[in-house]
């Protein structure tokens, strides 16, 4: 099993060259990045059980920090957890996340969700009434790009005749996109462009086992092999992790405070050791 962090990366705490090397230095595997652009005011007003958390007022790019965590790294795996892809150019996307691909040798996995703040959306030009719909063409149209020489789409949402568009990934057929949410057609993106799929750990262990069991079957049905599981974020004891590690997870990220002290960030990693290795790939 692959052990990680997933973390917004703020102007507090450890920056990213110095969580990615201290990621890499105690063994853990992987380094995924969440992404807000803005918090709207109006969405800053709002009762403080509802409130955006601090880390999404402070987030970083996460292309650019994951950029830096690459190149001080030889191993570690990067990827966002998530980029909110109804917030991004499809063609600037694709060749972001191509770039950091080449940067990375290969290390790169793409995860995109569709995000919940209505007034962010907006302000990106977004109707969060049809933000899954503009979700599937962008992602299918960065798959093109990815893919082709002369790349084009035409959809409702995304338009453009043919373009030329590199570097292409350094991973073939092409760097693997991890499709976010626990909504009730999160499986139904997973399978038309998806190569894995990126939960958060809502319920139980079981219960989350219960949904890749239902993935499994489906992908099954479609002639797919096992579609792979990066749980992002979680908060787990060792039985928890022991369940998931017995039901096939095969990579979990744990949710890292951005703005800890450079001292208790580093002991919380290596708590995180501690916890995962008896279950760590070896």
């Amino acid at each position: 099993m692959k052990f990680g962090v997933s973390t917004f990366m703020t102007d507090e705490g450890l920056g990213p060259a110095e969580l990615a090397r201290a990621l890499e230095e105690r063994g853990l595997d992987s380094l995924f990045v969440a992404e807000h652009t803005h918090i709207p005011v109006s969405a800053a007003n709002l009762p403080d059980d509802d409130l955006p958390p601090r880390d999404y007022y402070r987030a970083a790019d996460p292309f650019v920090t994951l950029a830096v965590a690459a190149t001080v790294t030889e191993r570690l795996i990067v990827g966002t957890g998530i980029a909110l892809a109804v917030q991004r150019d499809p063609i600037t996307l694709a060749k972001q996340a191509a770039t950091l691909d080449q940067v990375s040798g290969g290390r790169f996995q793409l995860g995109v969700g569709a995000g919940w703040i209505r007034e962010e959306m907006r302000n990106h030009g977004t109707d969060p009434r049809t933000r899954m719909a503009l979700m599937r063409e962008r992602m299918l149209a960065v798959k093109e790009i990815w893919t082709n020489e002369r790349a084009e789409f035409h959809g409702e949402f995304v338009d453009f005749d043919p373009i030329f568009s590199w570097p292409k990934p350094v991973q073939s057929p092409h760097l693997p996109i991890l499709v976010g949410g626990n909504g009730p057609t999160v499986f139904d993106r997973v399978l038309e462009y998806g190569d894995g799929w990126a939960p958060n750990l809502l319920g139980t262990p079981e219960e989350l086992l219960d949904q890749v069991a239902e993935l499994q079957k489906r992908a099954a049905e479609r002639g797919r092999g096992p579609i792979p599981v990066t749980l992002i974020g979680a908060r787990l004891d060792e039985r928890e992790l022991a369940k998931l590690a017995e039901g096939g997870i095969r990579h979990c990220t744990f949710y890292r405070d951005a703005a800890a002290p450079e001292a208790e960030a580093l002991r919380y990693l290596d708590k995180v050791v501690a916890l995962t290795e008896k279950f760590r790939d070896h």
